[in-house]
């Protein structure tokens, strides 16, 4: 078994407005991205971290992140794209060779060592797995002048997260689909979902917030301190 983790760390942030990406913030005396780097890098079921960030960031955050911290299992550092699922292919076709790849956001920082190895057992199994969990909040579906047109049953609704874990072929085909028919999905479950793949949900952790906006990170540092 090789199992590669694609963290990604490319964004613009432009929500947070800090005018430099998010995934570098300091909480709690560490980097954002540093809490992700730590699992990863901990999971045994995890042989290699590929990075994906910005050009203009990729040797601070091997110098102060992944050097300083001894994150060892990082083997390659690869620029981003313009998009989310762009920077996903970039470190996709940057890998010779693997059995299941792992992708993460860098701004999820709260997950767990469990559920790497949960979306990993079941891509083996399924092929495509990820972590999510049930919708709490009631739904209304509204028309162009929020109308609402229904409400849907919230008990088959999931909130769906990352990490996510696909066959490395399994993924490589359905972003080379995507690339070849110009589509974009806000992520990779997606891509694997509309060539035909199953996609196989575990169940995460509400903790396991994105960080996007400034208010997220006051929520973040009490989860922290919980």
């Amino acid at each position: 078994m090789k199992n590669i983790a694609i963290l990604l760390a490319a964004g613009k942030s432009i929500r947070m407005g800090m005018g430099f990406n998010k995934t570098l913030i300091e909480v709690e005396g560490k980097p954002l991205l540093w809490y992700s780097l730590k699992v990863l890098e901990q999971c045994e079921l995890i042989n290699e971290i590929m990075l994906i960030v910005q050009r203009d960031i990729a040797e601070y955050v091997k110098i102060n992140i992944v050097d300083k911290h001894g994150f060892g299992k990082v083997k390659k550092i690869v620029e981003g794209g313009n998009e989310r699922q762009f920077s996903v292919y970039n470190g996709l076709f940057a890998i010779n060779e693997a059995d299941v790849i792992v992708v993460h956001d860098g701004a999820r920082p709260l997950i767990t060592e469990s559920m790497v190895v949960d979306v990993i057992t079941a891509a083996y199994e399924y092929g495509s797995s990820t972590v999510g969990v049930p919708l709490k909040d009631t739904v209304k579906m509204v028309d162009g002048n929020n109308l609402v047109k229904y409400t849907p049953d919230r008990n088959s609704m999931w909130i769906i997260q990352t990490p996510q874990a696909f066959r490395f072929d399994i993924l490589k085909t359905a972003h080379e689909k995507a690339i070849e028919d110009g589509f974009i999905a806000t992520d990779d479950c997606a891509l694997v979902e509309r060539i035909g793949g199953t996609v196989k949900i575990v169940e995460g952790n509400y903790r396991n917030i994105k960080v996007t906006t400034p208010e997220d990170l006051v929520v973040l540092e009490a989860l922290i301190r919980i």
